[in-house]
């Protein structure tokens, strides 16, 4: 089957293409440039990329520029004089990474293009997501209804419709068991699992070097899978793993105390 991924580079979508690789889908990766601060996560795709092709795998990329359509978008993510919030990933300051309504465009994008291959070939494609359950109390647009909205829509808009269909394998599940499939299908694919995880970046604040910041809510949440699975995470912290883990475990004790008393 032909599937459409969006890809940012980030660890979750890059874990998604290994699974579609070991399902022999046929893809279509789509990633973009928005004006994102963490712009090393499409440097960190192309390394992966390359990565792939000389494993022989094939699929089809293309980036899509969205600079100047997002440049007004108020967000921590994208814009220069807002601070990147620090904390727990579903801490409430991390709403201010929200860049409004992303997701919907990205959506609508790829979506124009798997109903195009799906109208082309005559057959069915369906569109990949990598959003997962740990997303939904920050972001409303990785939620499961948001998808089953959008999908109704774009199929009202849209002759032979019924053609493209969206696949979210991720989103009853958390950042742990998203590692845990990828080190399966890596060993499925003979692919070295560092190194496809190593050629990702979760962190909003990576240093000039390319070092992740460890104490971003993205930066917690990774660190906290990557210790849940018993494994190192292969990207390099500006701080020792050690010193980043006890961080990211002490403010996930600091968040379920609160979120308890509450």
């Amino acid at each position: 089957m032909k599937t459409v991924l969006s890809i940012s580079g980030g660890m979750d979508s890059t874990c998604l293409l290994i699974k579609l690789l070991a399902q022999n889908k046929d893809v279509y990766l789509f990633s973009f440039d928005y004006g994102q601060k963490h712009k090393l996560e499409l440097e960190r795709l192309d390394q992966n990329l390359e990565y792939l092709k000389s494993k022989n795998f094939k699929f089809k990329h293309t980036r899509i520029d969205l600079r100047s359509a997002m440049a007004s978008l108020r967000s921590a993510l994208t814009s220069s004089d807002l601070e990147m919030p620090k904390g727990h990933y579903a801490d409430e300051n991390m709403k201010k990474t929200v860049v409004p309504n992303r997701n919907a465009i990205f959506s609508s994008i790829i979506y124009a293009q798997a109903q195009s291959l799906a109208n082309t070939f005559e057959e069915d494609v369906e569109i990949a997501l990598g959003v997962h359950s740990g997303d939904f109390s920050v972001y409303p647009d990785c939620r499961e209804d948001f998808y089953e909205k959008l999908e109704n829509a774009f199929k009202n808009g849209n002759w032979n419709s019924e053609k493209v269909s969206f696949y979210l394998p991720y989103i009853n599940v958390f950042k742990e068991d998203i590692l845990h499939s990828c080190f399966n299908d890596c060993i499925k694919l003979n692919l070295d699992f560092d190194t496809v995880l190593a050629n990702t970046n979760t962190s909003y604040l990576p240093d000039a070097e390319g070092k992740a910041n460890g104490r971003t809510g993205s930066d917690v949440e990774r660190i906290l899978a990557f210790y849940k699975i018993g494994r190192v995470d292969p990207v390099e912290y500006q701080d020792t793993w050690h010193n980043v883990l006890k961080w990211a475990l002490a403010e996930e004790h600091k968040y379920m105390e609160n979120h308890h008393a509450e």
